[in-house]
């Protein structure tokens, strides 16, 4: 079957400025794209819209959002203290639905509550102890639960903490509920999970519309568990029930087995791409791994030792996958290079090494990751300093800020630059907009209005190739990234011309449609 679309402003996506007004489709794959071409076959008049390739987010977790869309949002403007935070959770879709069934909410940050804490335990028993109840932090690596659900969790006064994890206590040792980082939150995780898998794959197949409605077309899933059942068969199964996105699933390399391979499979639609290691924490949260100290003399936390490090990356070597490692202090990041920059590449058409945040970066990190025969890849997310700006002025001296997502250096350099979400782990509503991340990225303005460094400032095409081209070069879907002969036809219908609007304006472009394959599967 062929389609011609005529009269668009269609960015190819194979540099910044190349674009073109026709393009014709067969069978799900761009058959030609150029200038005023003879159509072939159904016309569609696309209006003068301007028209992107599908667009990508290679650093999310859709198991996340999946859990969060049906869940209740505790960022601003609406939740800005604990006590608004109860209101809100009774406002929940599952409040009063009985003890088998979770509340759960997502993005709170204590530095913008009123209280300046985290809530705890005895904050959500007020909401129900019936019912368990489980609050994502907005950096996704800590969490709260109430007495139910610490109770499922099996998390009382006599457990200790997990590896890489600290269930912080009351003065008398009770567990406030305030589960600090991964480890510890994973906890919770699996006693919700194991509780319904249904539930969790009901969940992951409605949110596909969400992913749609935002025009991404592929994803990254970053979060890739092994347990209670493993992330492939959630979205095997999903895929089954109607799930649209294509993914890329990275593997935590903390729940693996040494003496198990495990090796690239699936296909374009759906496939087991590498593995995801853990350096550190979060800024917001202070457990990023500086090598200096926060006002508050912490240090951060270090949570893969180099002897670690060089074992997952042994493994991902020895396996043909790709590592993903999350780094976002400046000690975890030198770490990171440390152990890669002499190493060379084991995989070909995408970088072997991604670092994941690459948060605070100096000029010589830089010109170590230039000198090295490794190829990587910086997988960056401006919306961080877009919503976290207050944080990371609280939390980091003058100097480290200068350092803060140098987006601009990034591109520059001979890693490939990856936009990306890591949504929902941010305290914004739509953590997961592409045009906020792209509003940020060439404005480098804040929520706030404070502007973050504004010499590392992109151009409008530049960022949208973070979402397409490269974000496609970075996750390995090489069949997506450019409206180019043979490409999938996947690509996005805008409300706006993103090309031309004013910088201001770009946080309010929004996706009229989005097709895959050819056929239309979102419009607004």
């Amino acid at each position: 079957m062929l389609t011609t679309y005529v009269n668009g402003k269609i960015f190819i996506g194979t540099d910044e400025q190349t674009f073109a007004n026709t393009m014709i489709i067969e069978d799900g794959k761009v058959k030609q794209i150029g200038d005023d071409l003879t159509p072939a076959g159904e016309v569609v008049d696309l209006g003068s819209q301007t028209v992107l390739p599908g667009l990508i987010d290679c650093h999310t977790h859709p198991k996340y959002i999946a859990d969060a869309l049906h869940g209740t949002a505790c960022t601003p403007p609406n939740v800005n203290s604990i006590k608004e935070m109860q209101a809100a959770l009774r406002q929940s879709p599952s409040y009063g639905h009985g003890p088998d069934t979770w509340i759960e909410g997502w993005g709170f940050d204590e530095t913008k509550l009123a209280e300046h804490r985290s809530p705890n335990r005895d904050d959500l028993d007020a909401v129900s102890t019936d019912q368990p109840i489980f609050i994502y932090r907005s950096d996704c690596h800590s969490s709260v639960g109430n007495s139910k659900a610490l109770e499922l969790a099996g998390i009382d006064e006599n457990i200790p903490d997990p590896v890489g994890g600290k269930i912080e206590r009351f003065a008398d040792g009770r567990p406030t509920g305030f589960m600090r980082e991964v480890a510890a939150t994973q906890l919770l995780i699996r006693a919700k999970s194991a509780q319904s898998y249904q539930t969790d794959l009901t969940n992951m197949v409605n949110s596909s519309k969400h992913y749609l409605a935002n025009g991404l077309v592929a994803i990254g899933e970053m979060m890739g568990r092994m347990k209670p059942y493993t992330t492939l068969k959630l979205y095997q199964d999903s895929v089954k029930e109607g799930f649209s996105p294509k993914a890329s699933i990275y593997y935590v390399f903390d729940e693996l087995d040494p003496d198990q391979p495990l090796h690239p499979s699936g296909d374009q639609q759906l496939r087991v791409a590498g593995i995801k290691v853990f350096m550190d924490g979060s800024i917001s949260g202070e457990t990023a791994f500086n090598k200096e100290p926060y006002p508050s003399g912490k240090m951060g936390v270090s949570l893969t030792s180099v002897a670690k490090l060089k074992r997952a990356v042994a493994f991902a070597r020895q396996s043909k996958l790709q590592i993903a490692i999350h780094a976002m202090g400046n000690a975890a990041i030198q770490r990171v290079i440390d152990v890669t920059k002499d190493l060379h590449p084991w995989l070909d058409g995408m970088p072997s090494v991604r670092i994941e945040h690459a948060s605070l970066m100096t000029d010589a990190m830089f010109d170590e990751i230039d000198a090295s025969p490794m190829n990587y890849a910086l997988v960056t997310q401006p919306i961080f300093y877009f919503a976290e700006d207050e944080s990371y002025h609280n939390y980091l001296s003058p100097a480290q800020f200068k350092t803060a997502y140098r987006v601009k250096t990034m591109r520059n350099s001979n890693a490939l630059l990856g936009l990306s979400s890591d949504a929902p782990c941010t305290p914004w509503a739509e953590p997961d907009s592409p045009f906020y991340s792209i509003y940020a990225a060439v404005t480098r303005k804040a929520a706030n209005g404070d502007v973050v460094n504004a010499d590392e400032a992109i151009t409008i095409p530049q960022a949208v190739l973070g979402y397409t081209r490269d974000a496609a070069k970075i996750g390995g879907f090489t069949n997506n990234g450019t409206l180019t002969a043979g490409k999938d036809a996947d690509f996005v219908i805008l409300n706006k011309d993103i090309f031309t609007v004013s910088p201001a304006d770009l946080q309010n472009v929004k996706v009229s449609e989005t097709w895959i394959g050819g056929h239309r599967v979102y419009q607004n």
